[in-house]
């Protein structure tokens, strides 16, 4: 047997040709299989076909169809966030020349871990890292794999820089990472303010910072996972500089805004944070993973130091070559900014200005729809693209069972969240190129389904 073709070197383009042929045939076969925005039959039925498939996972001889096989398998079976009528998560779909930045980034396969493997990832990274913490008003970030990770690292830089463990403090909005990291990094237990208008509330916060004992660390949040909602950050931040607590902003979600004169205003004093947590695999169109933790002072990034010969030798440093330990908690990385700084330079900041205002008038133009309907009832103006909803004086096992009927039947993808007591659909839309069209035919399969 011969050796197989590398995707790299001077052959590389070469032998990769032919298989993006096969990988572009099967995702669009794999599209037409599939009809719509995710498989039809529910989680048995996937898994079957899976099995069919697969077959024996190391077969005694290779066979080589099997990227057309499984590729094909994958977008059959896939939810595609592409679909308009897939709205259930902050689930973007990939631009298409963020994703061919990522094969480049696949094909070269640089390691962020050492400047002898990466050299000019390594250089793009710390230039487009700075651009974009900077666009919020920090100084430099972090690449993470999104804002589970990010949040873990504000955390543990905050341990690290108070030289105690400080206490969380969070409203319920928070997102679940948050408490999470708090107790993996063997802090306090966290104080979670209850947040009735699904939003911090700064007069609760100062009481709870008020008759709290020991260094504090204030989480607040520029889109909630359940409705888009953003704290009101100066506020906060004003609250937080009275009690010298820090602050850190989770914005994965909403940390899109800044790309848009129109939406911008919505994160005035996310400036104030001492960390923000950022995904472009969100409001920016990556491939996942695409996360940031910005920070307001570099200098706290010394609490990741590593050191390891064979990586960031001390006279290696002092000869000027690049220490990239201190980057990351992760040792073996990809050169994720590539897709980003590709994104950036590609669209520019109107293009994705564009994307912004599009998806955010989306969820306006459903929530519009929803509130004229006579048989349904909407939570409340969405925040950024999210939009909460629910056939008017349903039981709640009615509204989780219409969700799951249009998941069996491949036809929707839409998210659950519970605000006000009550269990209500969420349709996130972060499709630009979502139609009238297929908002008012979503909303029509929910009332379909509803009505029996």
């Amino acid at each position: 047997m011969s050796t197989p073709p590398l995707a790299a070197g001077p052959h590389g383009p070469d032998a990769l040709r032919p298989l993006l042929d096969t990988v572009l045939d099967a995702l669009a076969a794999g599209a037409r299989d599939r009809g719509g925005p995710l498989p039809a039959g529910g989680p048995h039925a996937v898994d079957a076909r899976v099995e069919e498939a697969l077959g024996d996972v190391l077969p005694e001889h290779g066979d080589p169809d099997a990227l057309r096989t499984l590729v094909h398998l994958l977008a059959a079976g896939a939810a595609d966030p592409a679909d308009p009528l897939c709205a259930g998560h902050l689930h973007c779909p990939p631009l298409a020349v963020a994703t061919a930045a990522d094969l480049a980034a696949s094909a070269l396969n640089p390691s962020m871990d050492s400047w002898d493997q990466a050299p000019a990832a390594s250089a793009l990274e710390a230039r487009v890292t700075r651009a974009l913490a900077q666009e919020a008003g920090l100084a430099d970030a972090l690449v993470t794999t999104g804002g589970t990770e990010s949040n873990q690292l504000a955390l543990l830089l905050a341990r690290e820089t108070h030289g105690s463990a400080p206490t969380l403090v969070c409203g319920a909005n928070a997102h679940h990472s948050l408490p999470r990291a708090a107790w993996l990094l063997g802090l306090p237990t966290p104080l979670v303010l209850p947040t009735p208008d699904g939003t911090l509330d700064p007069a609760a916060l100062d009481t709870a910072l008020t008759g709290l004992q020991g260094p504090a660390l204030v989480a607040a949040t520029a889109g909630t996972t359940d409705a888009g909602l953003i704290d009101p950050l100066p506020e906060i931040a004003a609250r937080c500089a009275a009690h010298g607590a820090r602050l850190h902003i989770d914005a994965a979600y909403g940390g899109g805004l800044l790309f848009s004169d129109r939406h911008r205003a919505k994160l005035t004093g996310l400036d104030a944070a001492d960390t923000v947590t950022l995904d472009l695999h969100k409001l920016g169109w990556q491939p996942v993973a695409a996360g940031l933790l910005a920070v307001a002072r570099p200098a706290e990034l010394t609490a990741l130091h590593q050191r390891a010969d064979y990586l960031n030798a001390d006279d290696d440093t002092d000869a000027g070559y690049p220490d990239l330990l201190g980057r990351s908690p992760r040792t073996t990385r990809r050169p994720d900014i590539l897709k980003a700084a590709v994104t950036l330079k590609t669209l520019g900041r109107t293009g994705l200005a564009e994307l912004v205002d599009q998806v955010c008038a989306h969820a306006e133009e459903f929530a519009a729809l929803v509130r004229d309907h006579p048989r349904f009832e909407l939570y409340g103006a969405p925040g950024i693209s999210t939009v909460l909803f629910r056939p008017a004086n349903a039981p709640d096992d009615t509204v989780a069972a219409v969700r799951r009927t249009l998941l069996h039947q491949g036809r929707a993808v839409l998210g659950r969240a519970r605000a006000d007591g009550r269990l209500w659909l969420k349709a996130t839309l972060l499709n630009p190129h979502t139609r009238p069209d297929d908002l008012a035919h979503l909303l029509k399969l929910v009332e379909g389904h509803t009505t029996g």
